[in-house]
């Protein structure tokens, strides 16, 4: 089988690893320039040298067994790191938390800077007879075509335009889920936040905070990742990227008690689709029309959640028991 899947996160990256390991042909498109998606990690100058931040997700847990088995092989690959600070069972990508998703894409064939806008059946006039050449997609203004099957791995609202015009099942499977925004801030200051506390929770508007360097494997410009709760983040979702750091600098301020040192660079990200409580469905797989959906969200707002997804929906395609595991990957 040749399969495209729409979107390298951990949802996608986690379904191609498992539909190529018993050799389909897997293609990955991603709109970003890079790895990373909601595991991404930003670079930013300053005065001092570059400041790195984990301005998506903070850190994942490992309680399945199959993820459990594959957590254990990024470590020996010195791609992750417990960080027992938040929870016993959290984990970390080192150096930054897009080190997994770098692995991962590094073994597949990823095309980058590749927007997915449309997807539809191929087909073409043959000896006066419509002939099926399965599904093309076009990213830009370039189709790709030939393909067996198409993953969409992205959030729900970005599935839902592709859904409603091939699968109207599962675009109202699709509809019941709504994810929730959220704004993140990036401080770098001149010298360190005094005190002992590196972790925020649940603090007013501020729904986690925690300074960078408070992390196994960081180091370098005092930087700190300020995360608003989701209420918050909706009502203040169109915000420019100045008025929010703003905000978020004078909460991290009254939250920790403080005067803070010099700020030296600040910037902040919003993450229009950050999580969604799930809806318990796993993947969703037509195999008469070869579209299916993976992520997170099917499941719940957790990394683990989105691998297993990937990993449940690779099944459906394969048709293969839920009792059969593929074995962890290296990458």
């Amino acid at each position: 089988m040749r399969i495209a899947i729409v979107g390298a996160g951990m949802a996608g990256l986690s379904c191609a690893d498992a539909l190529s390991a018993i050799g389909c042909g897997v293609t990955v498109f991603d709109k970003a320039r890079g790895p990373g998606g909601r595991m991404s990690t930003r670079r930013i100058d300053t005065p001092l040298g570059q400041a790195t931040f984990d301005h998506g997700a903070q850190y994942f847990t490992a309680r399945a067994p199959g993820f459990r088995a594959q957590v254990d092989a990024w470590e020996k690959c010195g791609v992750v790191s417990p960080w027992p600070l938040p929870a016993s069972d959290a984990w970390i990508g080192t150096p930054g938390m897009n080190a997994i998703i770098k692995a991962m894409a590094g073994e597949r064939d990823v095309r980058w800077n590749s927007p997915v806008d449309r997807i539809e059946r191929d087909g073409e006039q043959r000896g006066g007879e419509q002939r099926d050449e399965g599904w093309r997609l076009r990213a830009g203004t370039v189709w790709f075509t030939g393909f067996d099957a198409v993953v969409l791995a992205v959030p729900a609202e970005q599935a839902l335009p592709f859904l409603s015009l091939h699968d109207f099942a599962m675009a109202r499977e699709v509809m019941l889920a709504r994810s929730q925004p959220c704004w993140t801030a990036m401080f770098a200051f001149a010298d360190r936040v005094p005190g002992a506390i590196d972790m925020l929770r649940d603090a007013g508007p501020i729904g986690w905070a925690a300074r960078n360097a408070a992390k196994p494997g960081r180091s370098g410009v005092e930087g700190w990742v300020v995360q608003a709760r989701a209420d918050w983040s909706t009502r203040h979702l169109e915000y420019s990227v100045g008025e929010i750091a703003a905000l978020l600098l004078d909460e991290l301020a009254a939250a920790l008690g403080i005067d803070l040192p010099e700020l030296i660079a600040a910037s902040a990200h919003r993450w229009r689709y950050a999580m969604s409580a799930g809806l318990g469905l796993g993947a969703l797989w037509n195999a008469e029309s070869g579209l299916g959906v993976c992520g997170d969200w099917l499941l719940g707002p957790r990394v683990e959640c989105a691998w297993l997804s990937g990993q449940e929906l690779a099944r459906q395609i394969l048709d293969v028991p839920p009792d059969v595991a593929q074995g962890p990957r290296a990458g």
